[in-house]
């Protein structure tokens, strides 16, 4: 197994665990998406400047939506060897893109939650629940 994927075995564990539902339930629908593909304008690369990627596409590794499918969080996964900050960026980016406020950064080992209307990611113990971030 790779690194990578034994990382999102944890995280997704770490999801589930928080209230985040990958189908939909009786207690509720899916509210998380899996590598949402989304279109990144010319416009917004302009935008962030040299340090982008040269793509045009990217993929979220999760979406976390409300119940009227809105985006609530982005959620970056990196394998265990990396630190998650180093999707700091990439993560703004794909968050700006969809509308998202939140961003997790996470190597399913240590994990950053970071409100973009407040400041820098800040150190988390356990994923905020649906209701934790629609609270905030």
């Amino acid at each position: 197994m790779s690194n990578e994927a034994h990382a999102r075995i944890k995280i997704n564990q770490l999801l589930a665990e928080a209230g985040w539902r990958f189908f939909d339930f009786c207690d509720g629908p899916a509210n998380i998406l899996l590598e949402n593909h989304i279109k990144i304008t010319q416009k917004e690369i302009d935008a962030w400047g040299d340090d982008y990627e040269k793509t045009k596409n990217g993929s979220i590794d999760f979406l976390l939506v409300d119940s009227n499918n809105k985006p609530y969080c982005v959620l970056e996964a990196k394998k265990e060897s990396l630190h998650p900050l180093v999707a700091k960026e990439q993560a703004r980016k794909y968050a700006a893109t969809v509308g998202a406020r939140f961003i997790i950064l996470s190597n399913g080992v240590v994990h950053y939650l970071w409100d973009l209307k407040r400041g820098n990611p800040k150190t988390i113990l356990k994923f905020p629940s649906p209701e934790e971030i629609g609270a905030i």
